[in-house]
């Protein structure tokens, strides 16, 4: 299944690209095994215009690498889609297979590696070669009022963008970073299944962040 949610543009990870091996050498074994699947680096999903950004670590293999949308095919993008219908930030209907009706509303879901790794988790070395994608994309974002990350590792990778001192700008959740007059950073811990069966997010404490969402950008 391919999806074509994006124009090719400098923003826009080739399907050629061959920056990481590990992650080529994966990619290239899942299109052997699932040759129907995206197997690619996966597009960003919403307008180019939208005022608020989140942030993702990478695709899941069975998830964003399977349908080529982020966050769509796995337990972290039903909790995510449907948190964001129930707060007014998408509308339509979602499917776990991404042949659906959904729409986001001022939002753009991003992830900051655009190609599944193996174990669910991306090298430093991968993440600091996919950030050019991530960099080019955050400057043509000219309406960007809130950069929302799921996670630590996406946290860091935007302090790191912005060459902000880590130590001013620590990960917690629920908690925002004002990074420019005109821009605020907001962080939650990532809607994983694990982060879920273990008690560390709650639907309340996720609902918390569109709550604080919706008041940042007002």
């Amino acid at each position: 299944m391919h999806m074509h949610l994006d124009p090719k543009l400098d923003y826009v990870a080739p399907v050629s690209c061959s920056n990481c091996p590990r992650l080529v050498a994966f990619l290239d074994k899942s299109r052997q095994d699932n040759p129907d699947w995206h197997n690619a680096p996966v597009p960003s999903f919403g307008s180019i215009n939208a005022e608020i950004l989140i942030l993702g670590l990478a695709p899941g293999l069975r998830g964003a690498n399977r349908t080529g949308r982020p966050f769509t095919g796995d337990f972290a993008g039903d909790t995510l889609y449907q948190t964001l219908i129930s707060h007014g930030f998408a509308s339509g209907n979602y499917d776990p297979n991404g042949n659906d009706t959904l729409s986001l509303i001022n939002v753009r879901i991003a992830n900051a590696v655009r190609c599944v790794p193996p174990q669910n988790k991306p090298i430093g070395l991968e993440i600091n070669n996919c950030r050019p994608f991530l960099s080019t994309e955050l400057e043509r974002m000219h309406q960007l009022k809130v950069i929302l990350c799921l996670g630590r590792i996406a946290h860091d990778t935007l302090i790191r963008h912005f060459k902000l001192p880590a130590k001013d700008h620590l990960f917690s959740h629920c908690k925002s970073h004002k990074i420019k007059p005109d821009l605020s950073l907001l962080n939650s811990y990532h809607c994983s299944r694990y982060n879920v069966n273990t008690g560390r997010l709650t639907q309340p404490m996720f609902d918390d962040v569109f709550i604080k969402l919706t008041h940042l950008i007002k």
